[in-house]
């Protein structure tokens, strides 16, 4: 949770604190370190009071402080000393912060046992404060994951509404943050427990091979082939959104309506890494990286997938060199967890917050290719209008030189551009638009377009 209060007081547009600035960040700080009394076994009576109480006091503090910071303010994106702040230039604190993330995600991953999580349910620590809320959802104690998950959609929730009220002047902003904050809450943390509740088989809806690498493993299809209509139902719209879902609301929306409304970690990058998207690299030999980084995730995830049905429909292991039960292994502890996790989030604070994005995620890859080769969707330029204040450029977490397309008045159409909306946020001039118009991307003799922004 500290990630919370630390990603707040990051971005301040001068470097003094009103006293109800203050008091806020001191309500955050005290809901934080209630749950870090309880996790050191400092406080272990009343778990539902602790766990609630803080919660409660953390979401004052932040909505407190995002109306006092935001609200008062002239409309518009300012050039607010991000260059010049510690947490959002690479200083101390934004070490600091990497550092905690970085373990916390180690921890998570491996080393559970430190979060007090226990198999036979008697949990200890965080976990053990997670238990009131984990036990009125799906009637079981919490594990690590579920802590992660209500943190995770907490941060969402409460950094989203700071992100509302930063960049309320623009509608596009406005709705696009509510989409990721339901989509987070409702479809992705709150319907799986449910699910749980109900002995069906838990489902996240919204995650898609191959950024959900297990869904064709065995395991995975056997669970839903043994759960009657309503597993045959989750299959059926696993496949259905790889096949159907994706290709075409691609075609018509490019890759934002996953990577910017719907995913969670694209929702967490745009909320809790909010004040470090500037920090991602825009020189043409990170993007030169970037292309074969991601897609050799993609051929990772492609090649390790059909060895896992290989291995299902023969019964057998190993195909030449290949073994799909060493691919799934390697993919899971390299890809799905060292690289999503963190490196993904731990390093926000380094190299900005779109790093599992623009360099790991096989899905932001297959939605790539769709938006490069056969879309409408492009971000369209007027060069005239263009004062060649660096705006654009300096906030696209896709490390997107959108200034050099500006000038020369040509369409942004890049396979890593997730669509959100930002570099049209906080140009001055109005020289960019989020469009749909002819997927004949070498021209622009198409000039119906239906206007997104």
């Amino acid at each position: 949770m500290s990630l919370e209060s630390l990603s707040i007081s990051s971005h301040h547009e001068t470097s003094q604190l009103n006293k109800i600035e203050k008091l806020s960040l001191v309500l955050v700080g005290l809901g934080i370190f209630l749950q870090l009394l309880f996790w050191t076994g400092s406080l272990q009576e009343n778990p539902s009071l602790i766990l609630y109480s803080s919660l409660g006091i953390i979401a004052i503090g932040s909505v407190i402080y995002s109306h006092n910071k935001y609200n008062h303010s002239s409309l518009g994106i300012k050039n607010n000393g991000v260059w010049h702040n510690s947490m959002s230039n690479r200083g101390t604190w934004a070490w600091v912060m990497g550092i905690i993330l970085t373990a916390f995600y180690v921890v998570l991953y491996w080393f559970p046992q430190y979060l007090g999580h226990s198999e036979s349910g008697n949990n200890l620590g965080i976990v053990k404060l997670f238990d009131p809320l984990s036990i009125a959802l799906k009637g079981k104690p919490a594990s690590q994951w579920f802590v992660y998950g209500t943190l995770y959609t907490f941060i969402i929730l409460l950094l989203g509404i700071k992100f509302i009220y930063k960049y309320r002047h623009n509608r596009y902003q406005i709705i696009r943050t509510i989409s990721i904050i339901f989509f987070q809450t409702v479809i992705a943390f709150l319907l799986p427990e449910i699910l749980i509740s109900l002995n069906l088989p838990f489902n996240d809806f919204k995650n898609i091979w191959p950024l959900n690498y297990y869904f064709f493993y065995s395991w995975h299809i056997d669970e839903m082939l043994s759960n009657g209509t309503f597993g045959l139902f989750i299959l059926f719209w696993g496949i259905a959104s790889v096949v159907i879902f994706t290709p075409v609301l691609t075609y018509f929306y490019g890759k934002r309506w996953y990577c910017s409304w719907v995913c969670g970690c694209g929702g967490l990058a745009e909320t809790a890494g909010d004040p470090y998207r500037q920090l991602s690299d825009k020189s043409t030999k990170a993007w030169k990286i970037e292309r074969w980084m991601i897609h050799s995730v993609l051929v990772f995830v492609v090649i390790m997938t059909a060895m896992v049905l290989y291995t299902r429909f023969t019964g057998k292991a190993e195909l030449l060199f290949l073994n799909s039960y060493k691919l799934s292994q390697w993919y899971g502890f390299f890809i799905g967890a060292a690289f999503s996790g963190v490196i993904g989030v731990g390093f926000y604070p380094l190299m900005g917050s779109r790093v599992w994005c623009r360099f790991g995620c096989p899905m932001a890859a297959v939605l790539g290719i769709f938006q490069r080769k056969k879309s409408k969707f492009r971000i369209t330029t007027n060069g005239g209008q263009c004062i060649s204040c660096g705006n654009c450029s300096t906030y696209c977490e896709m490390g997107i030189d959108v200034k050099a397309y500006a000038q020369r008045g040509q369409d942004i159409v890049r396979a890593s551009c997730v669509g959100c909306g930002i570099c049209s946020a906080v140009c001055p001039r109005g020289v960019l638009r989020l469009e749909n118009g002819s997927v004949d991307l070498d021209t622009r003799a198409d000039k119906t377009r239906t206007i997104i922004n």
